[in-house]
């Protein structure tokens, strides 16, 4: 599974971008380590992971701590071993707070309609409220008919400030 992994980090003076090498990675906290590399002083951290066109990762470090995670589709988890590692520990769908049983491939309907009947979002879904893109934004970014991880991870970089950044890691 092939993925795409950038970092998009706050300092003082702005946003800097740096691509992330999740390869060799055991376990979270050390992807976090790895975010948290690249500008110790970060007072905000993102990593966004987009794996196969299909799945968004969101990992989020405030001041350095405080791991949050979001993922666009449980799936993920079943699908790799970095999906695995990544969403692998999250139990709580976004869709409702019980925890998430084995994936059955989305049998149960939902009250929301921002979210693809499809997928089963997982994590935080608020990880970037207090950034301007509310957990229905997120949900609806990540649901919306065509849009490719990179689409939505686009989408987010131009809200936050750091489009220009990131798309220069992907033309590189």
């Amino acid at each position: 599974m092939s993925y795409f992994a950038a970092a998009a980090v706050r300092v003082e003076g702005g946003w800097t971008a740096d691509e992330v090498s999740l390869r060799g990675a055991t376990d979270i906290e050390e992807v976090a380590d790895r975010l948290r590399d690249v500008e110790p002083d970060a007072d905000l951290s993102l990593l966004f992971v987009e794996a196969d066109d299909a799945y968004l990762v969101i990992l989020r470090l405030d001041e350095g701590e405080d791991l949050r995670v979001f993922g666009s589709d449980s799936a993920y988890a079943e699908e790799s071993r970095l999906g695995a590692l990544l969403v692998g520990d999250l139990k709580t769908s976004v869709t409702g707070d019980e925890p998430r049983a084995a994936v059955t491939g989305g049998d149960e309907e939902t009250d929301q309609p921002a979210v693809d009947p499809e997928a089963d979002p997982v994590g935080d879904a608020d990880i970037l409220a207090d950034l301007g893109i509310p957990a229905q934004k997120l949900l609806a970014l990540c649901a919306h008919e065509g849009m490719l991880p990179a689409d939505v991870t686009a989408e987010i970089c131009q809200v936050l400030g750091c489009a220009d950044e990131i798309e220069e890691l992907r033309e590189v």
